[in-house]
């Protein structure tokens, strides 16, 4: 919804136009400080193997101890000393329950010899800012960071108090930061909804925003050992009987497997909406899955694309591939790691007994293996939570301020693909939105990836937008 589409809107419109200022600015006092935060967050290293995300949060309370911040509102506290979380607190008037932001400060793997730059170097050039963790997700924490001190240096007072916590661990690792504060820490986060800028995002194709998404549920993510083991031998004596052979076989029959076409109240809504946006045979694909009796052909046209392929089904790709223990020896034992994506509704036990199937295949065991690395004969009964509802205190203003900073591009709910700290508190009865400001081409998606990169333009008006929506979610 829009200020031009409804006349029940009159009021918000009225409400957002003395909050919401209709082109993006942001002052150079503002584009140096988010500069200077982003470039010092890119540049301490905070992958899992070797970085440390206390470091980064050190920086960060540093931040707000230059900003004026008190001691008593902020917090560092975590499992160990290379993953210590931060929390930040402004008050506000208590009128109503605090909202928290949360971003995540570690991130993935990145090798000097793989990319262009060195990936803990904040490197500008041809209109992009490069480096691990620009598009996931430090851009958004220092985002969240610049928006927090911006607050509370005017002497904002929102109508609830603000909460930001800053955490490791949402990309592997032991010691997930949200989950440890739920656990340890509940009182300093405890919030009526969450704002999780991991996800969400504006899509642009060719510079034309297309479309606001808004996170509003996601699959479940689960981790699955294949290990086949043989007596092995001479490799002058092959036989059939072979680890690898086994390994591979089952990972050839994975790639040629499709799990059913499903949609949830969610995914069901995206593609109504996305019909209306697409055109020709997509858009008639789209409407022909949407019936009681969903069209086969249509399916599987949409499934050649990955992301709606992602969005009609659970998904398990091969990540990881071992054997053998010498050149000139039989292999004793191989193994993979096939990574899942799994629907709402559907249990990380029940996917395990899906591969088992798949593979048919006795030689092989399939195991779960947990974020800490831990591995196990059977799976958990978890399942993903079903989504959140759409509060329209967050949707309405929202969708004013996405009118105004990209006039026409709808604002969409949709099933995150990945997964995200949002399993947290989501399961901690905080209602959790993914929600970024950030603009990024549809086809330059490089988060995980080599040479990952965001558009510097984008950077800034994701700046503004951020300040002027938690203004929006929180006057008076």
């Amino acid at each position: 919804m829009r200020c031009s589409a409804a006349r029940s809107l009159l009021a918000l419109c009225a409400f957002t136009s003395a909050v919401i200022p209709c082109k993006a600015q942001v002052d150079e006092q503002t584009h140096q400080l988010s500069h200077d935060i982003f470039q010092q967050l890119i540049e301490i290293n905070t992958t899992d193997s070797v970085g440390s995300v206390t470091a980064a949060s050190e920086a960060m309370m540093q931040r707000f101890f230059d900003a004026g911040f008190s001691k008593e509102d902020i917090y560092l506290g975590g499992p160990n000393d290379r993953k210590k979380n931060l929390v930040v607190r402004i008050h506000g008037t208590g009128q109503n329950k605090p909202i928290l932001f949360i971003g995540h400060l570690d991130v993935v793997e990145a090798r000097r010899e793989d990319w262009t730059t060195d990936p803990f170097k904040f490197v500008e050039k041809g209109g992009y800012y490069y480096g691990r963790g620009t598009q996931d997700m430090k851009e958004s924490d220092a985002i969240l960071v610049t928006t927090f001190i911006r607050l509370y240096k005017e002497g904002y007072k929102p109508d609830r108090d603000l909460i930001l916590a800053l955490t490791a661990d949402e990309e592997g690792g032991k010691s997930n930061g949200v989950d440890w504060l739920l656990k340890n820490q509940r009182n300093l986060i405890d919030a009526e909804y969450v704002v999780n800028p991991d996800g969400g995002g504006i899509d642009l194709e060719h510079g034309k925003a297309i479309a606001m998404d808004v996170d509003a549920t996601e699959k479940l993510y689960g981790d699955y050992q294949l290990t086949a083991l043989n007596p092995g031998g001479h490799s002058s004596l092959p036989v059939p009987d072979n680890a690898i052979y086994h390994i591979a076989d089952a990972l050839q029959r994975l790639q040629n497997y499709t799990f059913p076409f499903e949609l949830n109240a969610i995914t069901r809504a995206y593609f109504e909406k996305m019909n209306t946006l697409e055109s020709g045979q997509t858009a008639q694909d789209m409407k022909a899955t949407l019936g009681a009796t969903p069209d086969k052909a249509a399916i599987q046209r949409l499934s050649e694309n990955p992301e709606y392929n992602s969005t009609m089904r659970t998904t398990c790709v091969a990540t990881r591939l071992s054997g053998g223990h010498a050149n000139n020896a039989l292999p004793q034992t191989a193994q993979a790691i096939v990574n899942c994506r799994i629907l709402p509704g559907h249990s990380l036990e029940e996917v395990r007994q899906d591969l088992i199937r798949i593979f048919n295949d006795p030689k092989i065991t399939v195991r779960y293996e947990n974020d800490a690395g831990g591995v196990f004969d059977t799976a958990p009964d978890r399942k993903a939570l079903p989504p959140a509802a759409l509060k329209p205190e967050v949707m309405q203003p929202l969708e004013a301020l996405v009118s105004k900073m990209w006039p026409g591009a709808p604002v969409i709910p949709t099933m995150a693909t990945g997964a995200s700290d949002g399993v947290y508190t989501n399961a901690a009865g905080m209602p959790t939105y993914g929600i970024s400001g950030i603009a990024i081409e549809t086809n330059d998606v490089r988060a995980h990836g080599k040479d990952e990169r965001l558009p510097v333009d984008s950077y800034y008006k994701g700046v503004d937008f951020y300040y002027q929506f938690v203004k929006a979610l929180t006057v008076q």
